[in-house]
């Protein structure tokens, strides 16, 4: 089975700088090469992956980043969200959601470490909810 999921950038960037293997966040991102997640995106999205990627204080190689962002591009779908008129507590996490409300005939999840930025919704999960989801589901 595959999950269609927004995976907001705070997960992307915990898995990069994660040095444990066996994290959740490392788990989100390895499912998303395994093909077990299919990433949702807009350009919005992939533009915020890019500079938070790119900040020098995370000292992330830029080889690492352009396999990340190829990933999401080869691996994805990109979505062109409507608006849905939702007010969040930080603006910028908006397109996150648009993007999983317009996938959520599919099922879409958004992934994110950063639940409070979001309404409480059933397919707003963690990284380790994400990965109990998957793991149930296969067994």
């Amino acid at each position: 089975m595959v999950y269609y999921a927004v995976i907001d950038t705070n997960v992307v960037l915990s898995a990069l700088l994660s040095k444990k293997g066996d994290s959740a966040t490392v788990k989100v991102l390895d499912a998303v090469f395994d093909g077990k997640i299919i990433p949702l995106y807009h350009k919005d999205i992939l533009a915020e992956y890019d500079g938070v990627l790119h900040r020098e204080k995370f000292h992330l190689r830029e080889e690492l980043i352009q396999k990340v962002l190829e990933a999401i591009r080869q691996y994805g779908i990109e979505v062109f969200p409507q608006p849905t008129g939702a007010v969040l507590i930080d603006m910028d996490d908006l397109v996150f959601y648009e993007v999983a409300m317009e996938k959520r005939e599919d099922d879409a999840y958004l992934v994110t470490g950063n639940q409070k930025h979001y309404p409480f919704r059933d397919f707003i999960v963690t990284p380790a909810e994400m990965m109990e989801i998957i793991r149930a589901a296969e067994e």
